[in-house]
């Protein structure tokens, strides 16, 4: 089959594009460009390298994938983007390039992108993600699977978003969101288990009451967030509550910004306390 592009669209002669790909009016497509088959490259997009693109994606018009970082600290080095398979990025959606030598921006599968969306370098969005019009995602973000941003907000450098969790438009993300819960408001607080999203993934009952009890450990106890891992631990050791353990303990690493906080002791004084804590080494280390 004939590649598929248009007479005006500009390609670079070392881009690599599979046969089946079309590329619209007026695209440009830089060098050390690769993409996949069955991708559609609407008009007026910019590809720039390096960029790996892979099979059955749609990108919109006026898309920018691949443009350097919009970081002082970048200095001309080789780094990535790299995209999966199936995504859809809407209208003027644009995905930076990492900082650092050989280090990548990287999309998994079967994500949309909304129209105006950012992604900043460094950045990980895993599979299956959906995020709204008008998000800001800057560097060093990591979307887990299966999340759902709605539209028009930003969200923190370094910052993780746990798999299956739900944020509300207009909120203001500056700590990372557990997973499985709603987040929402500004300041954002943790407001209740996502229970819509997790039914719609086929959550077995038995799941969901497992975790509408680790909510209520976790944001409608007095437990300090030592004692509330432990009566996670106690809940059982089922997948998911492994985990959120997991999750919990990582955001509380060095360097890392602390979790959303909720209404319930754990998220207003040890968390809170934890969080500061965190703040001041990352602080120290600047």
């Amino acid at each position: 089959m004939k590649t598929l592009i248009h007479p005006t669209a500009v390609i670079h002669p070392n881009a690599e594009l599979h046969p089946t790909v079309q590329v619209g009016a007026y695209a440009v497509i830089g060098g050390h460009v690769k993409v996949g088959p069955e991708t559609t490259i609407g008009a007026h997009a910019v590809l720039e390298g390096p960029l790996e693109i892979g099979a059955r994606n749609r990108i919109f018009p006026g898309a920018v994938i691949g443009m350097q970082p919009q970081d002082l600290k970048y200095a001309g080095e080789f780094s990535w983007v790299k995209i999966g398979d199936d995504n859809l990025i809407r209208e003027y959606v644009t995905i930076n390039r990492a900082t650092g030598t050989g280090d990548e921006t990287r999309i998994g599968n079967g994500n949309l992108l909304m129209a105006y969306v950012h992604v900043g370098h460094n950045c990980i969005i895993e599979d299956s993600v959906v995020i709204a019009n008008s998000v800001a995602l800057a560097g060093h973000v990591h979307i887990e699977s299966r999340a759902r941003i709605s539209g028009v907000l930003g969200v923190h450098q370094f910052v993780r978003i746990g798999r299956y969790a739900m944020v509300g438009g207009m909120a203001r993300i500056d700590r990372d969101v557990p997973p499985f819960m709603t987040v929402e408001g500004n300041p954002a607080r943790v407001r209740t288990l996502n229970l819509v999203g997790l039914k719609r993934a086929g959550f077995s009952a038995a799941d969901l009451q497992m975790l509408k009890k680790a909510f209520r450990i976790l944001y409608r106890s007095e437990f300090t967030f030592k004692q509330a891992l432990e009566q996670l631990e106690a809940l059982g050791d089922t997948e998911h509550l492994q985990y959120l353990r997991r999750f919990l303990l990582l955001s509380q690493m060095p360097g890392r910004r602390g979790l959303i906080p909720g209404k319930g002791k754990l998220a207003n004084s040890s968390v809170d306390a934890l969080n500061a804590a965190s703040r001041r080494d990352e602080s120290e280390k600047n």
